[in-house]
């Protein structure tokens, strides 16, 4: 495990507080918003294109998703940003969450170009959130909050932050 990655399972474990499970104790709907707000207007201008960001109800602990689209990347496939009702927390994934096993394995099948990782995770950096691997997220949760788990697929840190409790 790499050092920035202790570092960002020290502030999942820190940010983990069972009796608040889809957002953190002061949510604060306001300053999450603008933060996403900066957060497209920095991509639209780094990817010269459109980037439109979904966002949710509070009965999911994924806020929104930002779409870089196909177009303006290098390999074509779109760059999915996922963002946590836990205001800093933010992922990223080309196509989907869930389409590859990660940004590596993106990158290693022509998916996504390190370029256009590099550009997306700076914005994200610069903007204020915490980009937490979809590696990092599909480890095994072991924490107190109650999330609704099938005792086929244990929880993960994915379902704890971006997912329904």
């Amino acid at each position: 495990m790499m050092n920035d990655d202790v570092a960002v399972i020290a502030l999942l474990r820190r940010l983990d507080d069972a009796d608040h499970p889809t957002g953190p104790r002061e949510y604060d709907e306001q300053a999450i918003s603008a933060m996403l707000d900066r957060l497209v207007s920095r991509l639209e201008a780094d990817f010269a294109t459109r980037c439109p960001a979904q966002r949710y109800h509070r009965n999911t602990v994924e806020y929104a998703r930002v779409v870089v689209p196909g177009e303006a990347t290098v390999c074509g496939e779109r760059i999915v940003v996922s963002v946590s009702n836990f205001g800093s927390l933010a992922m990223v994934a080309a196509e989907n969450p869930g389409a590859y096993l990660g940004t590596d394995d993106a990158r290693e099948e022509g998916a996504l170009d390190l370029g256009d990782l590099a550009t997306v995770e700076r914005a994200l950096t610069d903007t204020g959130y915490v980009v937490v691997s979809e590696e990092l997220l599909h480890t095994r949760y072991d924490r107190p909050a109650p999330l609704r788990t099938d005792a086929r697929w244990p929880a993960t840190w994915w379902d704890r932050y971006f997912g329904h409790p």
